[in-house]
């Protein structure tokens, strides 16, 4: 007869209530991290957990508890194309993760609207909201807005623009240096003549669109000195003032040779090159991968696009929002969003350019 060994018991709130000498009641409330507990006590608690290997159940514990998750996204309220995605991915979550007893909700503010974003966050209630996703400027009232709701309690995740200054406890989104970095990288290797480079960004609050100019420049600078970055052109994701503005700019200067478009508005960027003519001559870096953008690669106008998966986006913010508002571990591998390069012969079929992250 094959001879086979047990596996050792896990350790069990009993065993910790043992090993440290306390009541049941006890462990449970230093466990939920509750008041009321001498902290001489709570050290006693911790050390046995530590000398038992205890690791806790979180979602037995919540179903046990009959937890409910409440998470809130603040994102910009507009019609450019990646805000959308993301805000089709919420919905789209939203009905997957309701049988985890987790609820998605979304508010909206201006774009880059600092005092919009403050009051939303300001109105958040601890008792109906565990945790909030923050796509918004970078200001001191932004920063101090999330420090507030921090201090209630409240899980803070920055989704795609970076708020460190915050204080934050997670962002989930590309690294936006590397992302600039690789558009001039592109640019460089693309464009065949000296010349200058012109840089479209939506707003100087948005943390995401400074890191990827800074990228830009750290590469342009180094690496291909004849090209010249003029400054930059704030669009504010309006493709309005962006198409009013294109095509002074250009007449001002002929010999432009490359537009990196590193944030949104692309739609009065696409209407100034048609309306210029002969736009095989410039060399156009996009960013996010949505239905123009698509358009723009496969007709030419646009040489390359970076982007971020939108789902990946979403589903790592409500899997963060969740670790920190139970104070469990995570995979920070998981976690991690890519920089995907897409050009006109490595596009993805349209059903798939959503890709699952795992």
């Amino acid at each position: 007869m094959a001879s086979s060994t047990l596996a050792p018991e896990k350790p069990t709130v009993n065993d910790i209530a043992r090993v440290a000498g306390v009541s049941l009641a006890t462990v449970d409330r230093v466990l939920n991290a509750r008041p009321g507990v001498r902290q001489a006590t709570v050290e006693k608690v911790h050390r046995a957990i530590a000398e038992l290997g205890y690791v806790r159940d979180t979602a037995a514990a919540n179903l046990a508890r009959k937890r409910v998750y409440n998470f809130l996204f603040l994102i910009p309220e507009t019609e450019n194309e990646f805000v959308a995605a993301i805000s089709a991915q919420i919905e789209e979550q939203a009905h997957k993760v309701l049988h985890e007893r987790t609820i998605l909700q979304t508010r909206t503010a201006a774009p880059f609207d600092a005092l919009s974003l403050v009051s939303l966050l300001d109105a958040i209630d601890p008792r109906e909201t565990d945790g909030v996703a923050v796509f918004g400027p970078e200001t001191p009232a932004v920063r101090d807005a999330i420090r507030r709701a921090r201090a209630k309690g409240i899980a803070v995740v920055a989704l795609v623009s970076d708020l460190p200054s915050s204080d934050r406890d997670h962002f989930v989104g590309i690294d936006n240096v590397s992302a600039g970095r690789t558009a001039g990288e592109l640019m460089g290797r693309f464009v065949r003549e000296a010349g200058k480079i012109l840089v479209i960004t939506g707003s100087r609050l948005a943390r995401d669109h400074l890191e990827r100019r800074q990228g830009f420049d750290q590469v342009m600078q180094s690496s291909f000195p004849d090209l010249k970055v003029l400054a930059t052109i704030e669009g504010r994701d309006d493709p309005e003032i962006i198409h009013s503005l294109l095509p002074l700019i250009l007449a001002a200067n002929p010999d432009v040779r490359g537009i990196y478009s590193s944030a949104a508005g692309n739609g009065g960027l696409l209407r100034s090159l048609e309306e210029r003519g002969a736009t095989r001559d410039l060399i156009v870096i996009a960013h996010e991968l949505t239905p123009m953008s698509r358009a723009a690669l496969v007709s030419g106008t646009f040489d390359a696009v970076i982007s971020q998966d939108a789902g990946h986006l979403v589903r790592s913010t409500v899997r963060l929002l969740k670790a920190t508002a139970d104070k469990s571990p995570f995979n920070p591998a998981q976690e991690r969003i890519r920089i995907d390069i897409y050009i006109k012969e490595n596009l993805p079929a349209e059903s798939n350019a959503d890709q699952a992250d795992g």
